[in-house]
């Protein structure tokens, strides 16, 4: 088969996260036709998460490619820059505030950031409920996308943009997630500034982060009076299983917390046990750096699909620049086949580059200090 022009072929995105949405959306600004699969029931099926730092010299320049910047700086918060380092005490060792122009990497809750994308796409972008199970047909296409529903439909090109466990991903590599030997476990804050005035005041209006060397805390304001708090452990997987808990056994899991950071002081220790609702376990996984396939002419990825790395602040800033660089190769190049390449060349290498300097990063969380890294040192 010969690889056609890209106006001309069939391409599907499969997810409609940050990554996803950005590739559509950027395509459609060149007038190219794309359709976006996802497994959600709809775009309010589930809660998108915490709060993102998008970058003036990654996640802000797809914004712009896709036209919408400025609606961005409308949405974010450039309080949220705040980063505090406290000690396990609660005491502040370090804190940086921003400026007040300083935009360059304003906080922006993921559901917004979500529907400023969706709101942009064309109607009938999306197409919800369909959970991919496989790709399969010839690495020179075309190629068929099959659905847990039994359907399936065929594409010129399929861009895995679904995220750590994806499912296009085995159709170009072999390589699955590792776990990190880390864990994060999220804790939720609502109506904080009336609720839990005490942890309001410990994180400030951006970030907080602690650590004693074993296991360490890191805060984080959300739109909405909310916070959202990372507990991080050094532990095996099935650290809550292995407790003899379940993930809904919220005061099982309180007891255990207690017991493991009984030399925090009070004040630290509420941020653990005071949330409204249950824990959620989210144990920190990354692919093989580097992660390099041989180069398909009718299947990609893009963001943590095709280099998912410790929740450090780069994720989906990455996975907007690759969506930016994927689309405009397709805008620009004669062929899809030239296009993939042309993206592969700039995304790998640079993915590589900054798997690298974070491989193993979710340990030094657990740091009194946590490293630069390239001033991206923050969880996501």
């Amino acid at each position: 088969m010969t690889s056609p022009n890209p106006a001309r072929a069939r391409i599907s995105i499969v997810g409609a996260g940050p990554g996803g949405l950005t590739c559509a959306r950027i395509l459609q600004q060149h007038g190219m036709a794309v359709t976006v699969h996802d497994r959600d029931a709809g775009p309010d099926a589930r809660n998108q998460g915490g709060t993102l730092d998008l970058h003036a010299d990654n996640g802000q320049i797809a914004l712009r490619a896709a036209g919408l910047l400025d609606e961005f700086f409308e949405l974010a918060r450039p309080e949220g820059q705040e980063m505090r380092q406290l000690d396990p005490a609660g005491t502040i060792v370090s804190h940086t505030v921003p400026t007040p122009d300083e935009m360059f990497k304003p906080e922006i809750d993921r559901g917004q950031l979500r529907d400023l994308l969706l709101d942009s796409l064309q109607p009938g972008t999306v197409r919800w409920g369909q959970a991919l199970e496989r790709v399969s047909g010839p690495a020179q296409g075309p190629r068929q996308l099959h659905f847990a529903d039994g359907t399936a439909m065929e594409a010129d090109l399929v861009i895995g943009a679904d995220g750590a466990s994806s499912r296009v991903r085995p159709a170009v590599s072999s390589a699955v997630p590792e776990y990190s030997g880390v864990s994060f476990l999220e804790a939720r804050f609502t109506d904080v500034e009336n609720r839990h005035p005490d942890i309001a005041a410990l994180v400030g209006q951006g970030g907080a982060h602690a650590a004693d060397g074993a296991r360490g805390i890191f805060a984080q304001r959300n739109s909405g009076n909310h916070i959202r708090v990372y507990i991080i452990q050094r532990v095996p997987a099935d650290w809550i299983s292995e407790g003899g808990l379940t993930p809904g056994d919220t005061g099982g899991i309180r007891s255990l917390l207690l017991e493991r950071y009984a030399d925090w002081s009070p004040s630290m220790r509420r941020m653990i046990t005071d949330n409204d609702g249950p824990y959620a376990d989210r144990p920190i996984h990354a692919l093989p750096v580097p992660h390099i396939w041989e180069q398909s002419p009718t299947v990609t990825l893009l963001g943590d699909a095709a280099h998912l790395m410790p929740p450090l602040g780069v994720g989906v800033n990455l996975a907007m620049l690759d969506a930016c660089d994927l689309a405009l190769a397709l805008a620009n190049e004669a062929t899809v086949d030239d296009a993939v390449r042309s993206y592969e060349r700039t995304m790998l290498p640079r993915s590589a580059e900054t798997a690298r300097a974070l491989e193993g990063g979710a340990e030094h969380l657990l740091a009194t200090e946590v490293p630069d890294f390239s001033d991206e040192a923050r969880p996501v």
